[in-house]
């Protein structure tokens, strides 16, 4: 089988005999004309000579390389199987007719030899037929999937490539740019590739052509010197020039020759016409200079045969290019070390693959994308593609999301499948700022945690820890936040601790194994970075930039504005036009990741715990929290769940402290579930018998709860009081006189609508003292009793009241339902607390521990709390 190169080779040679033949007819031709003869021997010899050189370039340049359009469209070749990506390609550029009836056509080498350029630009009708002819002829002739084109139209303005617009969504060629900026982008891609191949990096690149309409008027001496070197590299690396423009009338003096090209002018001596100079390393004629006959450029394509072959272009690379899920995944389950960093394949980058890392260099992400995008897609196939890589004990994950969605429900157990992703320590649906701000707290606690692991060990990076300490759990930290811009939303308290906390995450996360990966539809307009975002985003090195989302990018680098969905620029440079990446990504199918998930779920260690996951919509029951075991002596309250990484239980904590008693305020019937979940909580903690139960109900709406709350308490063999609103009152009076009481045998008084008994309390009987003194007493003294006191009081002004001028501080623990920040604040004297109440959440407050949190109440059992007004 004849070799690529031995063709080429003989197709030169015939090219040449054939030119030495035409100059010895040309000779007799002139001796006959001297003589006014013309021989029929001599028609035949200018017959067989055309016939010749059409069979060279024929053999030169097959099927679609060589062919007229006539003939093309005669034909129909098949695509893709007249020329091969690292094989010398030879191309028609032109009809040359050195003698009347003798013509033949121009084939030139271009792919894997050198480059083509023309001195005029496209605004010259029969310079832009050539352009469409040379790539119509090159996306037919090469492999789909193997060749993309670099498209530039510096003045032009767009009309010789329009017809190639179905190459752009297929991501076979790009959208024109036009200007310099954009230009040295296209330039740096190049440069890429070809530094690629030279460091034996990309060892099958792609055939890479930058076509130039016209090269843009601002270009410099530097964009030149640049595509000088191009020129010379850039056939070994597959990098190939199509310049229209080149060399320019206004630049030519100082624009550099271009090595390996075909230069083609215009013909001074014949209008219309042009000359092709000798191609790369090889001459056409005796003067070493150009092909000595007048040539026409290649006409362009009739524009239904463009518009065909791009359809059938575009659909057969879509399909030959897609991608699965299950292609990017190792052959081996957790076969990698994390010891030195991360690494996972997220698509392909032309044939080869994208290749993504967390390491030194690039430990923190930036992933942008407008809605539908696909953003969401490709963070899973980020993490999937690592939790296939690496163990659980290479790699944890903590994922949070922000928004309404189910970004990460392919991560935990479900009622459907019970399964979960080993790697995953704890997963926010929709999560609060709040439980944001502690998953950070969490990271900055473990770096300190690692931080003395390796002061102890006497080493200062996590790789020589590891190699150190093999016994050390010490795997890489990912944690993933999506929609992360709502965390910094506003300017409050919580904002400015989140930025605090991003930042020392950020700065120091890589020195201990901890990376962040920050996705949102954008990065502007967040408040709480304004004077921190460079300091902050400076720090994350890799930019993911899909459809809409090149504000990550650096200045006038808009890679990312025409990308279609399943497409994603790649870059390790902050944003640095040069360092772009154009890959695509796969669809991360449920099959896929159900198999995957599965798996790996067989393969975790046993007894391992499923993942805490954080619901931002759910509701929580006492029925489901861990309580402290009874016979302790410390009794605690549960009154909800911490906003936090564990969701630990929000308890209050009961001794004799004057004052240790739990307000509930608000209207929400919630109210009514959180002193039933206290009492509950109090009930498992005592042995039957050893505590009393007051049940004061003075809410109708709250009857059935607190019958049914007594029957449960009875139930457990505890004693239970129903109390009406008089001897509620007559049960105070007496305890205060009492001045005692057994702490072994505490008495609890729940009062579901505290406020309703104000002005009963107030009420004096006779000359003796109001029953509201006696409740002010109990309040104060009745800790030391044994006595503690659980309220609903339905507004902050009513309870206020209650405890009265001396006796502000005489309720410790505060459960804000639906009241303000600074109605709460001036009751416990913060007038700047800041509350804003919001669905399925409260303020827990426990003055004597000096502390508040945003906590989820619990609410009974099937019962499902009311929006807040």
């Amino acid at each position: 089988m004849v070799s690529a190169k031995a063709l080429f080779e003989r197709s030169v040679k015939t090219h040449l005999e054939a030119w030495g033949l035409l100059e010895a007819v040309r000779e007799r031709l002139d001796r006959l004309e001297a003589d006014s003869t013309h021989s029929a021997e001599s028609a035949q010899q200018q017959t067989a000579l055309a016939a010749r050189l059409e069979r060279a370039a024929a053999e030169a340049a097959p099927q679609w390389l060589g062919a007229p359009w006539q003939v093309v469209g005669e034909q129909r070749f098949p695509l893709e199987r007249a020329a091969r990506p690292g094989e010398p390609t030879m191309i028609r550029v032109a009809d040359a007719q050195p003698l009347p009836g003798v013509g033949f056509p121009v084939v030139v080498p271009f792919v894997g030899v050198g480059h083509i350029a023309l001195e005029a630009d496209a605004r010259d009708p029969a310079v832009a037929g050539l352009l469409r002819s040379i790539i119509t002829r090159l996306v037919a002739a090469f492999p789909a999937g193997q060749l993309r084109i670099l498209a530039v139209d510096g003045g032009a303005l767009g009309a010789p490539l329009a017809p190639f617009h179905a190459l752009i969504q297929a991501g076979v060629m790009n959208r024109p740019v036009s200007e310099a900026e954009q230009l040295r982008e296209l330039l740096a891609e190049a440069e890429q590739q070809v530094h690629a191949v030279q460091a034996g990096t990309e060892t099958s690149p792609d055939v890479l052509v930058i076509v130039a309409a016209a090269l843009p008027a601002n270009c410099t001496r530097n964009d030149l010197a640049r595509i000088a070197a191009l020129a010379h590299a850039g056939p070994a690396a597959r990098v190939h020039l199509l310049l229209a423009g080149y060399p320019s009338q206004t630049r030519s003096a100082w624009e550099p020759g271009l090595e390996r090209t075909t230069l083609i002018t215009a013909d001074p001596a014949a209008r219309g016409h042009f000359r092709v100079g000798d191609p790369p390393g090889e001459t056409f004629g005796a003067d070493g200079r150009a092909l000595n006959a007048p040539v026409t450029l290649d006409p362009a394509p009739p524009p239904d045969l463009i518009e065909e072959l791009c359809r059938r272009i575009a659909t057969k690379t879509e399909a030959d290019s897609a991608l699965t899920f299950a292609s990017l995944l190792p052959e081996r389950l957790w076969q990698g070390s994390s010891v030195n960093g991360l690494t996972t394949t997220v698509g392909r980058v032309g044939r080869g693959s994208a290749d993504v890392s967390l390491d030194d260099s690039t430990p923190h992400w930036l992933v942008a994308g407008r809605t539908g995008s696909g953003k969401t897609v490709f963070l899973l196939d980020v993490l999937y593609g690592l939790a296939a890589r690496y163990s659980p004990d290479e790699l944890a994950l903590y994922l949070l999301d922000f928004k309404e969605g189910v970004s990460f429900a392919e991560f935990i157990p479900t009622d459907n499948d019970p399964t979960w992703v080993p790697h995953a320590r704890t997963v926010g649906e929709e999560s609060d700022r709040e439980y944001g701000v502690a998953v950070l707290a969490e990271l900055v606690r473990e770096m300190s945690r690692r931080a003395s692991e390796m002061k102890k060990a006497g080493v200062t990076s996590l790789s020589a820890l590891r190699s150190a300490r093999a016994d050390v759990a010490m795997p890489r930290i990912l944690a993933v936040i999506d929609e992360f811009h709502v965390l910094f939303q506003g300017n409050d308290d919580t904002a400015k601790q989140a930025v605090r906390l991003l930042e020392e995450v950020a700065r120091k996360g890589r020195s201990y194994g901890i990376h962040l990966i920050m996705a949102s539809q954008s990065i502007s307009g967040i408040e709480a970075l304004f004077t921190k975002g460079t300091s902050i985003f400076g720090q994350f090195g890799m930019r993911v930039a899909l459809s809409g989302g090149g504000g990550i990018l650096g200045l006038n680098n808009d890679a990312a504005s025409a990308l279609p969905t399943g497409q994603v620029v790649l870059n390790h440079a902050a944003g640095v036009a040069s360092a772009n990446r154009r890959a695509r990504f796969p669809f991360a199918d449920p099959a896929s990741l159900y198999t995957l998930r599965h798996r790996m779920y067989e393969m975790r260690t046993p007894g391992s715990k499923p993942p805490t996951v954080f619901k931002g919509y759910a509701e929580y029951s006492v029925d489901g929290a861990r309580i402290p075991s009874r016979g302790g002596r410390r009794k605690v309250v549960a009154v909800g769940r911490q906003v936090d990484v564990g969701l630990n239980v929000a308890g209050f904590a009961l001794d004799s402290s004057p004052g240790r008693h739990l307000g509930v305020l608000g209207t929400s019937l919630v109210g009514a579930d959180v002193l039933t979940s206290a009492a509950t909580s109090l009930a498992r903690q005592h042995q039957p018998g050893s505590a009393t139960f007051h049940l004061v109900s003075l809410v109708g709406t709250a009857e059935d709860e607190v019958w049914a709350l007594r029957q449960r308490l009875h139930a457990q063999g505890h004693e239970v009081t129903m109390l009406t609103l008089t001897q509620y009152k007559e049960l105070v009076q007496k305890l205060a006189a009492r001045g005692s009481g057994d702490r072994d045998h505490p008495e609890y008084l729940f009062v579901y609508g505290a406020d309703a008994a104000s002005s009963t309390l107030k009420q004096k009987e006779g000359r003796g003292r109001a029953p509201l003194e006696d409740f002010r007493t109990i309040l104060r003294e009745g800790p030391g009793w044994g006595v503690h006191v659980f309220g609903w009081w339905r507004g902050v002004r009513r309870l206020s009241d209650d405890l009265g001028l001396s006796g502000k501080d005489d309720v410790a623990g505060i459960v804000a339902l639906n009241v303000k920040g600074n109605e709460v604040g001036s009751l416990i004297g913060r007038v700047h607390l800041q509350w804003q109440p919001r669905h399925n959440r409260a303020l827990f407050i426990d003055r004597h521990e000096d502390k508040d949190d945003l906590i989820v109440p619990f609410v009974s059992p099937g019962r499902y709390s009311e929006e807040y007004a």
